[in-house]
Order: structure tokens, then C-alpha cells, then sequence
């Protein structure tokens, strides 16, 4: 069956889909993007990307070109086209087709919307969570609103490759000080040598993760220890585990970084557990998308 998108008020075939090439979101990266994980067809941890989505959009003054009901629609929508059950869909909404300059257009344009979905394997992403995965480490060289989930991700881009050819699924930013802020597309975590939960503040210029708010939750009703005070990477090389977090990961162990294990290069039973607990209380804030 041909995938099917949704572009700027129509459902097309996904392999003729286009936008102007004077979308600003083409043409500036101005514009933002959400992705929900899909499970049994509901919008996994549904609210807060809503609720996200509506930040980014404010933080840039970017109008929502459709209202959350008809937005939760056409989500579905594009979901029931494509027959997915368990996979992602992918929202991104721009300032719209401008003029090419720099200050937004005047008097506004109508905002772009696109909106795709793909399955994901189920059971490969699980092996994957039993086995864990390696990062490697960048210097963070990112603007100074990660809190602002855009579309401009060339130093995320450049950072993942690097992670790639290196063997690596993920790549953790480093700043001045030595200490991790995030992942290239993911939040970071260790389970520290005295059994602490670590992660990075988000007022340290990181994205607010809507799977590590939600696990950040999940943590403090299961009454563990966690420290939002960072962690360097001579803290990571000694921790009993790491993990990373993300909707398209959700919570994904950490078993070595830069070539070092990492608890013994095995997935620790604390990423293991909160894997499932954080997977259990974002299908119980699901909603339907079918």
C-alpha cells in the first residue's frame, strides 16, 4: 500500500507529496516539528507533545493553522490512511511561503503543515532495549534555544552521523564545562555510581522532553533518588548505568560510551524497569487516534 501525507489541507500520496520552495520552514528552518509514538493506534503520552507543540509555536509566534480538535483529527486521519498501528507520526508546521528575507513576512502568511506516519518494529526496538546501545560524545555547539523543538537541527544532523560512523546509535552534546546536556535527538541519563538518577536540568539549555517529564514522574512516585544537576563524562564512564530517553526510543539503556562500558557493557536492571513503568503510564495517557 502507498504511504499518504498530509500537506497544507490535502491527503496525497506520499511519494508526490511537496511543498513550495518558498516555504520558510524549507528556505530558513523556521518552523517546528512534534512526533508522537503510536501504540495499538493511540497517540502514546499524547498530551504533553500537544502541549509542547503549542510552546515551540508560541516561542516563535507561529499561529497553530489548525485548532488541537481538528489537529487530534487529521492525525488520525493520517494514520488510519496508512493502516499503522504501532509506529510514529510526525507533525511539522512552518511560518508558510514567503518571499525569501529574513523578518517575518508582513502582513502573515498562512502556516504550512505537513503530517506523516510510519511503522516502526515493535520487536526489533525491544531487542534493541535488551541488548542497549553505544554513544559517542560532541562538543555542544547548538544555538541557545534547544527548548524550542525547531526544524533547524544541522548540528543534531552532523552530530548523529558522527555517531554512526563511529558505530554509535546516539551522540550525547558536551558543553564548556564538561557536562553532558543531551542527546543529538534523545535526553541523557545515568544511574550514578551511588545509585543516583542523573539528568541534565532543562534550564541548561536542553529540549523539555516529553518522555523524560513523564519518567521524571514515574521516578518520583517509584520514591528513587534523582539529581537534575548534570553529569560529566567521567561520571558516565563510572555509573552503574545510562540510558536515554525520547519518543522514539522511549527509554533505550546505554551500554557503552565512546568505546567504554558502561556497567559492565550489559543493560542495568533500573533502564530495564523504568522502561516498562514509563511504557505503562504513557499508554495510560494515550489517547485514540483511530
Amino acid at each position: 500500500m502507498s504511504r499518504v501525507a498530509y500537506v497544507n489541507g490535502a491527503f496525497t500520496r506520499h511519494a508526490d507529496a511537496a511543498v513550495h520552495i518558498e516555504d520558510r520552514g524549507y528556505q530558513l528552518a523556521d518552523g517546528v516539528y512534534e512526533v508522537w509514538a503510536v501504540f495499538d493506534g493511540r497517540l502514546l503520552d499524547a498530551e504533553g507533545h500537544f502541549t509542547r507543540l503549542q510552546r515551540s509555536l508560541d516561542e516563535l509566534r507561529i499561529a497553530l493553522p489548525v485548532c488541537i480538535p481538528a489537529l487530534r483529527i487529521l492525525l488520525a486521519e493520517t494514520l488510519r490512511r496508512n493502516r499503522i498501528k504501532h509506529g510514529i507520526v510526525y507533525l511539522q508546521i512552518t511560518r508558510g511561503v514567503a518571499r525569501r528575507d529574513h523578518p517575518f513576512p508582513n502582513p502573515p502568511v498562512n502556516p504550512g503543515i505537513v503530517i506523516t506516519a510510519r511503522r516502526t518494529d515493535t520487536a526489533a526496538a525491544e531487542a534493541k532495549a535488551e541488548h542497549g546501545v553505544a554513544v559517542t560524545t560532541t562538543p555542544e555547539n547548538r544555538w541557545g534555544r534547544c527548548d524550542i523543538k525547531t526544524v533547524g537541527l544541522l548540528p543534531n544532523v552532523l552530530a548523529k552521523q558522527g555517531a554512526r560512523d563511529a558505530g554509535a546509535y546516539e551522540a550525547w552534546f558536551v558543553d564548556e564545562m564538561g557536562l553532558v546536556t543531551e542527546g543529538a535527538s534523545t535526553n541523557a541519563w545515568i544511574v550514578d555510581a551511588d545509585g543516583i538518577l542523573r539528568t541534565r536540568s532543562t534550564q541548561a539549555n536542553i529540549l523539555r522532553g516529553v518522555t523524560r517529564g513523564t519518567l521524571l514522574e514515574v521516578i518520583r512516585t517509584e520514591g528513587l533518588n534523582v539529581d537534575e544537576g548534570g553529569f560529566s563524562v567521567e561520571d558516565v564512564k563510572r555509573a552503574r548505568e545510562a540510558f536515554i530517553t525520547g519518543a522514539g526510543t522511549l527509554v533505550m539503556p546505554v551500554v557503552s560510551i565512546d568505546g567504554h562500558s558502561i556497567g559492565g557493557g550489559n543493560p542495568g536492571p533500573v533502564a530495564k524497569r523504568l522502561r516498562q513503568l514509563y511504557i505503562a503510564e504513557a499508554r495510560r495517557r494515550s489517547v485514540d487516534a483511530t
